[in-house]
Parts: structure tokens; sequence; C-alpha cells
């Protein structure tokens, strides 16, 4: 009987048995999707992490540039800052080295102007020759100051004219004696004073012959012998230089002296010649 009511309870407790298994198993499979959840977010917390520990690390490396950009910026301000010093003391020795070669180019200048003055001055007092002082002084007036019409006047003191006695680039016999005092060339004379044209570098109009570009007088001492005209310049001389008004007081003092000598020694030439020419006669 008993047994008969356990074999009646069977299927129950088969059936209560498997509403405890779908149970179970339902537990089991929430349990499973729970912990495939909490793997999921686990993965995700996980890769988050790794996202922020790289976006640290970045945040770092950009840190450490941002730094070193800072000292890059400081040192680039100071090479630059450096830079305009060295440019400022580059600027300063490349000006002083111009002003040497400047300097160097008018000692060097001077030099040969002083020793082209030494050979024009040998050259005035080498010979005693009235034709060959007036040469030299032409050839000075050529070669040094660059002039391409010019004369040279001598004072007669019994008339008180200015007769030529060179041309260059005008026919002697065409050029007429300036009176003392009248024109530039005149006036010149009668002053003593050096005369410049306001017009200098006008070279290539034709001059009228009392009125020059330059008027250079020839004098001893105070006196007045003669006067030194200039008309017309080279076409490559455009001003004068300060050899050209060096040559200016040598040919006024220098070339006077030459002229002066030379014409006294002609006079006494001539007249040692006439006193010879005398005694010969009065001797046959």
């Amino acid at each position: 009987m008993g047994e008969n009511g356990d074999d009646k309870n069977k299927p129950l407790n088969r059936l209560v048995k498997t509403e405890e298994a779908e149970e179970i198993i339902e537990m089991v499979n929430r349990g499973i999707e729970f912990t495939k959840e909490i793997l999921t977010e686990n993965e995700r917390l996980r890769f988050r992490a790794f996202q922020i520990e790289q976006e640290n690390q970045e945040i770092s490396r950009v840190s450490a540039r941002g730094g070193l950009s800072t000292r890059l910026k400081e040192e680039l301000a100071r090479l630059e800052q450096e830079k305009q010093r060295l440019l400022e003391e580059y600027k300063k020795v490349e000006k002083e080295n111009q002003e040497y070669a400047m300097r160097y180019v008018e000692v060097e200048s001077e030099n040969n102007n002083l020793a082209n003055l030494y050979v024009c001055s040998y050259q005035l007092h080498s010979t005693l020759d009235f034709s060959e002082v007036l040469q030299i002084i032409m050839e000075i007036i050529i070669n040094l100051i660059g002039a391409e019409e010019f004369g040279v006047f001598l004072l007669d003191d019994k008339t008180r004219m200015l007769r030529p006695m060179a041309m260059e680039g005008r026919e002697l016999s065409a050029v007429p004696s300036i009176p003392m005092g009248v024109g530039s060339m005149g006036k010149s004379a009668e002053t003593g004073e050096n005369y410049y044209a306001a017009d200098i570098e006008e070279t290539q109009r034709e001059r009228d012959p009392g009125e020059p570009l330059v008027c250079i007088p020839l004098k001893i001492k105070d006196q007045v012998i003669g006067i030194i005209a200039l008309y017309k310049l080279l076409p490559q001389k455009t001003q004068f230089a300060n050899v050209d008004y060096e040559l200016f007081t040598l040919l006024a003092g220098h070339a006077a002296t030459a002229i002066f000598s030379s014409r006294l020694y002609t006079e006494a030439q001539r007249k040692l010649s006439t006193i010879q020419g005398f005694m010969e006669l009065l001797t046959h």
C-alpha cells in the first residue's frame, strides 16, 4: 500500500524536481548572463582605464614637449639676442673696416699725391730754361689736374696787362691780353686770391678768355707775376679733389718761383750774350 502510494507520488516529485532544476538552470543562466555582463563591464572599464592611462601618458608627453618648447623658446630668445648683438658687432666692425679701407685709400692717395707733388716741384726747379719751365707747368696741369683748355698769363709790369704766354686747347694768337682788375682773371691777379666759377661743373661751355673756370695767381710772396687760367676740364673730371687744391698751392708758389727764376736767368743770359758780342767787336 505504502509502495503504491509512493508510486503515485513519483510524477509529482519528478515535476517538482524539474521545476527546481529549471529554476536552478535559470538562476545559473542568470548568473552566467550576470557574469558576462560583469566581464563585459570589467572589459569596458579595463579598456577605459587603458584609454585614461594612454591619455595621461599623452598628456605627460605633451607636457614634457611643452616644457621643452618653453626651454627652446627661451634658448631661441637668448640666441636671437646673441645674434642681434653679433650683428651689431659685425656692423660696427664692418663700418670700422670700411673706415680703415677708406682711410687706407686716402693715405695711399695722399702718398701718391705727395710723390707727385715732389716730382712736380723737382721738375719745376730742375731747369732754368723759360720754355722748359712753361712746358713742365703745362704737363702738370694736363696730367695731374685734368684740364683740357687752359693757359699761362704773365703780367707785363709796364702795361699792367696779363699777356698769354702758353695755351692748351686754344690758339695762343687768338687769346687777348687781359687788363689788371678787369673781369674775373684781372680781379684775381689784382687781389692775389684764387678764383673758382660758380658753375665749375659746366665744363663744356665756351668761356670768355677773361672769365675762366679757375684762376690761380702766380705769386712770389705777395707779388703776383701772372695767372694760370683753367677754361675747361677733361670730360671725366667733374669736380676738384683735395690734391687739386694742393697742386694749385704748389703752382701758385713753386711755378711762380720757377718762372721768375727762369726769366731772370734768360734775361741774364741775353745780357751776357750782348756783352760778349760787344766784347768780341771791341777785341776785333
